[in-house]
C-alpha cells in the first residue's frame, strides 16, 4: 500500500526527492529537512502531488 512521492524544496521549487509513504498510516503530507544540491544547505522539502 506503499505510494511513491516527491518531495520539493520550498525555498527554490527544485524536485531533488523521491521517496515511499504509507497512505494508510500517513494521512497528510510528509515534511521533511534535507540538504539541496541548488540551495547548498538543509531545507525543508514537502511532498507534491
Amino acid at each position: 500500500m506503499s505510494e511513491k512521492i516527491i518531495m520539493t524544496c520550498s525555498q527554490c521549487l527544485s524536485r531533488n526527492y523521491t521517496t515511499h509513504k504509507n497512505k494508510v498510516t500517513h494521512t497528510k503530507r510528509v515534511e521533511l529537512k534535507k540538504y539541496c544540491k541548488k540551495c547548498r544547505e538543509h531545507t525543508i522539502h514537502k511532498e507534491t502531488k
